[in-house]
């Protein structure tokens, strides 16, 4: 045990405060265990740990919390055991769960002083962003990438948002994303690198390509050729390069294993493909089944610009994998060069073979040379120094002494600057275009009305690009109920396109994200890309239907004399804003203005099992 005190340095109204703050640690990776560990040791009673994932060997190294027989175990609830060690007088509870499931509502994020994020992607990040905004609760968000990290508090009404200035494409990727849900083509080019450097190259166990897994036992056909019992019971893991030497790296058994043995495995954990496509796993006969005539790989540049067929990805696997284990003679290991052209055609045909499988789209080999290579590594000093910058903000949050909270880069020494700590001079205060933390928030969509579907709206521009979990979206003006989050509610709409509901050039849709409390209102534009164009643009700087800022007030404030224009209403017949106070429901566990609030409160005597919706 080791102990724990209040810090003697601090002011005396930040002492009394740290005993009795509640404190909520989104994530128990890497930053997490260094900032549970920070609290622990700082003097604060009353935390709660919530983390979906469980423990993997690949996280000892720098995930000091947990030990080898914690493999396969939460992390949340490791890290509270663990924590409890260091302090046993208190209070931690753990969560082995989703942040962004349900039972978090806003009341949930109401019972913190303080929310610390810790988290590995960016949806949760953007989630949790949404749900300390609706409850008015101060939020410190922090990231580390390789030897650069960065930490940033958000409080509604005085700084920026999360998702108030645009975010750069992310260049590292949670282990689970890679070997167990990828989603685009750099996930799968990632994980073809990773297969290379697990036959080939040095051994990496932060590169394991094989289903990540906490109990091996439920494992299929896979797991019972990578494990082995002794005769003591006890499961002895081999390496993917043993297994391969043990079948002399044959291609077809190496094909099967990874593209189809693999990811039936993944498709047993049921819980992946709640709300994800399932994979389809691909034989080595299916995959090299062709039907016309055959193409060879050339080195030209016209070849490079060609996105490979099934089969020749097949085919440059096999011929790959029997190249590269010559050279592998008398070697200790390769090392992966975007340059050497075998290599290289290893790791297209392996990634596009994964996108296939995924339904993602494939790369040609420029592409994936442009891609790959761009895996940052987690480094254990850089979250330790992090940390500690989340808990000494969170001291000054606790004061409310805000506007010394100013986000603080950490960046590597260099040439032109002695400097590794830099924060800014002064607090970013909120975007009044952002479609987040406005007080109405908009956003214009330019989207094809006559070629996308309802579900590629739903999936491609509500989700993926604007961050929601469970939209409904209704027609303004005609109340045609467009995307309901109530499964099977809407469904009969999914395949149709978008100008068969009746949405055209100049239409507002009225977009409502009950878990997240917030709504969005979106304006369509007609638009049809050209060639190399997006298939949809974003916007969120149209001045029409913008909040009014005439007053001076920040995004999100919560003054009182701002009450009167929290709603907005469009008259159809003029081209005038107005905003009009929405009824407040004290009773509504979320206290949220969603349309879903019907339908979770229903009164007594409403049918619950009948639901009328207009069929367009």
């Amino acid at each position: 045990m080791i102990s724990s005190a209040v810090p003697s340095v601090l002011k005396d109204n930040v002492r009394e405060l740290i005993p009795t703050a509640k404190i909520l640690v989104v994530g128990a990776g890497g930053i997490g265990c260094e900032v549970l560990k920070n609290l622990a040791l700082s003097g604060f009673s009353d935390i709660e740990i919530i983390d979906l994932d469980t423990i993997d060997v690949s996280n000892l190294n720098r995930q000091f919390l947990f030990r080898k027989e914690h493999v396969g175990k939460s992390k949340a609830e490791v890290a509270k055991e663990s924590i409890l060690n260091y302090n046993p007088d208190i209070s931690i509870k753990a969560y082995h769960d989703s942040i962004t499931s349900q039972e978090y509502g806003v009341n949930f994020f109401k019972r913190f002083s303080v929310v610390l994020n810790a988290l590995d992607n960016r949806a949760a990040r953007n989630h949790v962003n949404r749900m300390c905004l609706a409850a008015d609760v101060p939020l410190i968000e922090s990231g580390t990438a390789g030897y650069s990290g960065q930490v940033q508090f958000i409080k509604k009404g005085v700084t920026q948002c999360y998702e108030c200035q645009p975010k750069p494409p992310q260049k590292s990727f949670p282990g689970c994303t890679i070997r167990n849900t990828p989603s685009e083509p750099v996930h799968c080019i990632v994980w073809a690198k990773h297969l290379f450097n697990q036959l080939f190259g040095e051994d990496d166990p932060d590169q394991d390509v094989s289903p990540d897994t906490a109990d091996p036992e439920a494992a299929g056909s896979v797991a019972n050729n990578l494990h082995q019992s002794t005769d003591a019971g006890n499961v002895q893991r081999t390496s993917t390069r043993q297994w391969a030497q043990q079948t002399d790296y044959s291609d077809v058994k190496l094909f099967n294993k990874f593209f189809n043995d693999d990811i039936n495995y993944l498709l047993s954990m049921e819980n992946l493909w709640k709300s994800r496509k399932p994979p389809e796993p691909i034989t080595w006969e299916a995959a090299t089944a062709c039907e016309g005539e055959k193409k060879e790989i050339s080195d030209d540049v016209a070849s490079d610009m060609e996105v490979w067929p099934m089969y020749l990805c097949a085919e440059i696997f096999s011929s790959t994998i029997g190249t590269l284990k010559k050279e592998l003679v008398n070697k200790e290991f390769l090392i992966w060069d975007k340059d050497d052209k075998v290599a290289l055609n290893f790791v297209t045909a392996c990634a596009n073979i994964r996108a296939h499988i995924f339904s993602i789209a494939k790369k040609s080999r420029w592409d994936i040379k442009s891609i790959a290579g761009n895996i940052i590594p987690a480094i254990a000093t850089t979250n330790a120094m992090i940390a500690g910058l989340v808990v000494l903000i969170a001291f000054r949050v606790l004061a409310e002494d805000y506007e010394e909270c100013q986000s603080i880069y950490l960046r590597q020494k260099s040439v032109h600057s002695n400097i590794i700590l830099a924060p800014d001079f002064f607090i970013d205060k909120a975007n009044p275009n952002c479609y987040v933390c406005a007080e109405q928030p908009y956003v214009s969509v330019y989207v094809n009305v006559e070629e996308m579907t309802v579900k590629e709206f739903e999936s491609e521009v509500l989700k993926k690009t604007l961050n929601m979990i469970a939209p409904d979206v209704i027609l303004d003006g005609k109340g045609v109920f467009v995307i309901s989050s109530e499964e099977g509610e809407t469904e009969i709409n999914n395949d149709k396109k978008l100008s068969a509901l009746g949405i055209v050039d100049g239409s507002i849709l009225k977009a409502d994200d009950f878990l997240q409390n917030y709504n969005l209102t979106i304006g369509i534009t007609n638009y049809i890309a050209e060639k190399d164009e997006p298939l949809f643009k974003i916007d969120a700087k149209s001045e029409e239907l913008q909040p009014n800022q005439q007053n001076g007030r920040q995004n999100g404030s919560t003054d009182k004399s701002a009450q009167q224009e929290n709603d907005m209403e469009v008259d159809d017949d003029k081209n005038d804003v107005e905003f009009i106070a929405p009824p407040v429901d004290d009773d509504d566990p979320q206290e949220g203005t969603s349309t879903k609030k019907r339908k979770l409160n229903p009164p007594e005597d409403e049918d619950e099992d009948l639901i009328m919706l207009d069929d367009p």
